[in-house]
């Protein structure tokens, strides 16, 4: 990676410029005028504060830092330095410039992505005095009340006037007096990410002493409540034994902790200058000791764990093939404390936070407070402390979901990622729609880093690329402790249908199976991937259907919330008690999700504890934490849910696994389709009968149990799967083969999209060809969010040169919003599409 350039020689005489990476969709870094007080403090990679657009201020990152002054615009002068030492690598700045170009998106994009919110400024209006009014009579009595409270102080927000003067036409009123000069309103800039503050108290100096301890506490004899508290502060802090213990202070918290009486004697201490307080930083993450595990590898872990090392004297990148059980996970604990024992940083990816909940208990008890923990369900100011302790050095290791990506490593060694096969690594909005394995692999290349890509079931192209030498190949083909993989049984819905076994969705050997799983004490998951109560409600008379007037989809059913939901734009309708088209209150739902799974469960099994896990009942920040907790305690007989409980969990009392659906995971009109189907039964599989004494069992429900990709199933044919894929794809020139990029054209009226994505395909065909540019095609979903989609897919070998594919393909973007009659019409670039 080439050197970025740091400050260069300070002269008095000189003017400094910047250019700027701002968090804007704009193609190229705006320069800024860097003030002369700030010439010597700023470094690149560091963040400012910036005016762009009309009277918007913007978090921005220093890209390069040299002499030259735009030639098309007058250079703004730099507002404010919030970084004394940068937050931002040279690496995360190449990253970003490589991420914009590769994923055909802007700069500003990736920048905007990658910063957590909590590192980026907000600004808050606030309104002062105008001490230049001197026009009273032309104000109303409510003016005149507010202008009253903004003279006993600098200023103040909207909300604390509206608090103070008790109004709630506060804007305006506002509005009024600025109208006639009497206030002035201006953005106060202040940075969201707030340190967390713990309030401690200790004994003054004077009271170390051994002496003046004894003193004061028999002088506090007739005052036996204040007696009370130097006595409990003297339990938590031995200050006769050890005097330097009490500048550590004692939480002030855990002093106020009985009644009220002992909290007014502690003011008094305080007010007698007996105490003090004061405040002090503490991290958000947990740091309470916790005693040190080791992981003992089997010998059949040792010796993949000894392939992995050797494989990675000759190749960067690793993919280890591990059964569902195998313990892969003891074998990433080992290479981690190999890298970490020789200085390097250590990043470990998980494609779900569901995920992370159950690992992460794992590894705090190999790793303790050691580790970081970074993604989206945590707060903004936990996600910046992170960020800020891999720059203070404070975390060598980061357990993370695919934003982790961008945390700022400067020495990174190994980068694990775990189920590389899934989908989960890849954003599909906002811009970039990147592949954070992918750019995994980028950033160990830049930093001389080794690569694990670990799964049961690895994608078609990881496979192929280790097949062909191009990665270093390990398997793990046995079960941890002798387990022994599920016995995997195919349920024919069709025959039971037939011998009207079926009970609304349950077949009955399923049931059979729940109610002996139940009788035993064992747990039981049930897999469907499709949430809400119904896909869609249909009147029997008329046909009539629930839609979105937004989206080209029907509205899914939650009769948990009562209402008809869109899950692409949220649009809300209430359920109607009748037709909304012919009055008939003959409205039935078609089809099932995990909300109505879980509803006739507990009608069939009224004593069994069910529980539900799915987007729905996650939302909340503990919402996976909790769920997965309770189920791995014992409190939980059934677990419904979707493809979040399908990846890498474990649970050792889980005997029963059912999936329902099968059928249209397989038939997915997707070329993916057949290897996603393999993929997901067999991690969802994969989840029983994970201990030694006993078999776990599976049960697919499916129309058609002689389907080639369920045979695969039941022999756990990875192998033949992928044989058979890969003629496929080299057939019809799919990836590995081929590099895949989608355009998707958008417009408000579906004929300019129609227009816009034919002449899009025009102008690729004329330099591409015919071949590599197919469409424009009409989606599955051909309205979302009120726009009218086209898809045009391009297709490029792998001799090609995808950089100068890309560059031309920009190009013709371009020219096509360049038209006045096309300005309306957004292309959305997807490179390498899943």
């Amino acid at each position: 990676m080439q050197s970025l350039p740091q400050l260069v020689a300070f002269d008095e005489e000189t003017t400094f410029f910047a250019d700027l990476i701002i968090p804007v969709p704009i193609p190229k870094l705006f320069t800024y005028r860097v003030p002369r007080d700030m010439v010597e403090r700023l470094k690149v990679g560091a963040r400012v504060i910036v005016p762009f657009g009309k009277n918007r201020v913007y978090t921005a990152v220093v890209g390069r830092i040299h002499h030259q002054p735009p030639n098309t615009y007058q250079a703004k002068y730099i507002l404010e330095l919030l970084d004394e030492y940068p937050l931002v690598t040279g690496y995360q700045l190449e990253l970003f410039s490589w991420m914009a170009e590769y994923y055909l998106c802007n700069i500003g994009d990736v920048l905007n992505v990658a910063l957590p919110s909590g590192l980026k400024i907000t600004s808050q209006s606030k309104v002062q005095y105008n001490p230049d009014f001197d026009y009273p009579e032309l104000l109303t009595d409510d003016e005149v009340r507010l202008l009253d409270e903004l003279k006993k102080h600098s200023a103040l927000s909207y909300e604390e006037l509206g608090r103070l003067v008790g109004e709630t036409n506060v804007p305006t009123t506002i509005k009024s007096l600025v109208g006639k000069r009497a206030v002035i309103v201006f953005d106060e800039v202040r940075e969201k990410y707030v340190p967390k503050m713990v309030r401690k108290v200790r004994l003054t100096a004077h009271y170390e002493n051994r002496e003046q301890i004894l003193a004061l506490i028999n002088g506090l004899e007739k005052l036996p409540k204040q007696q009370e508290v130097i006595m409990k502060y003297l339990s938590y802090i031995p200050v006769l034994n050890n005097p330097a213990l009490n500048r550590k202070g004692l939480d002030k918290t855990i002093l106020n902790q009985d009644d009220e009486l002992s909290q007014s004697s502690l003011q008094t201490l305080i007010k007698n200058q007996i105490f003090e307080t004061f405040e002090v930083i503490v991290p958000r993450f947990g740091d309470e000791d916790m005693q040190s595990v080791e992981v003992k590898l089997t010998e059949i872990q040792q010796r993949a764990c000894n392939q992995v090392l050797s494989a990675f004297t000759e190749k960067d990148i690793v993919l280890l093939h591990g059964i569902t059980g195998s313990g892969k996970t003891e074998v990433y604990i080992n290479l981690i404390q190999n890298a970490l024992e020789s200085g390097s940083q250590v990043l470990y990816l998980l494609p779900e936070i569901a995920l992370t909940t159950q690992i992460v208990v794992r590894l705090r008890k190999v790793f303790g407070d050691k580790m970081g923990i970074y993604h989206s369900k945590f707060s903004d100011n936990e996600r910046v402390e992170v960020w800020k302790g891999i720059v203070d050095g404070q975390y060598q290791f980061v357990v993370g979901v695919r934003s982790a990506v961008f945390l700022p490593f400067d020495n990174l060694g190994l980068i694990i990622v775990d189920e590389e096969h899934e989908t989960s690594y890849k954003q599909h909005d906002p811009a970039p729609r990147y592949h954070a394995r992918d750019v995994a692999m980028m950033i160990a290349h830049w930093q001389k880093a080794k690569v694990l890509l670990g799964s049961a079931t690895p994608s078609i192209e990881s496979y192929y690329h280790a097949q062909q030498g191009r990665y270093g190949f390990v398997e793990l083909l046995e079960r941890y402790g002798d387990a022994m993989l599920p016995d995997i049984v195919l349920v024919n819905t069709r025959l039971e249908k037939q011998q009207r076994k079926m009970k609304n969705e349950f077949s009955s050997v399923l049931l059979d199976q729940l109610q002996q799983n139940l009788e035993r004490g064992e747990q039981s998951i049930l897999f469907q991937n499709r949430r809400g109560y119904s896909p869609y409600l249909q009147c029997e008379d008329c046909e009539w259907t629930g839609r979105c007037p937004n989206c080209d989809v029907s509205l899914t059913y939650h009769m948990r919330d009562a209402e008809l939901r869109c899950h692409y734009c949220g649009h809300k309708d209430p359920v109607p008690k009748s037709c909304p088209a012919c009055g008939s209150y003959k409205v039935r739902t078609i089809g099932f999700g995990t909300e109505k799974l879980e509803d006739q469960l507990q009608i069939v099994f009224p004593e069994a504890r069910i529980q539900r896990m799915d987007l729905d009942t996650t939302r909340a920040k503990n919402a996976y934490q909790q769920i997965i907790s309770e189920f791995e305690g014992g409190n939980v007989d059934i677990l419904v849910g979707t493809q979040m409980i399908s990846k890498g969990l474990d649970f050792g009392n889980v005997s029963l696994v059912g999936i329902f659906d099968s059928d249209r995971m397989i038939h997915y009109p997707e070329f993916r389709a057949i290897e996603r189907a393999f993929q997901m039964i067999t991690q969802v599989s994969g989840r029983a009968g994970r201990r030694a004494d006993r078999r776990g069992k599976v049960l697919i429900q499916t129309s058609n149990p002689q389907q080639a990709v369920l045979q695969k199933i039941l022999e756990n044919d990875y192998k033949g799967l992928f044989e058979e894929e890969i003629v496929e794809r080299e057939n019809y020139n799919y990836p590995p083969f081929s590099r895949l990029i989608k355009l998707t054209v958008r417009h408000a009226e579906q004929r300019v999209s129609q227009q816009a994505a034919e002449r899009l395909v025009a102008q690729l065909t004329e330099k591409l060809g015919e071949a590599r540019v197919l469409g424009p095609e009409v989606p599955l979903v051909e309205r979302i969010r009120n726009q009218y989609l086209y898809t045009v897919l391009i297709k490029l070998e792998r001799s090609i040169s995808p950089k100068a594919a890309k560059v031309f393909i920009l190009e013709k973007i371009n020219e096509l919003l360049s038209d006045k009659g096309l300005k309306a019409v957004t292309v959305v670039a997807d490179v390498d599409c899943l």
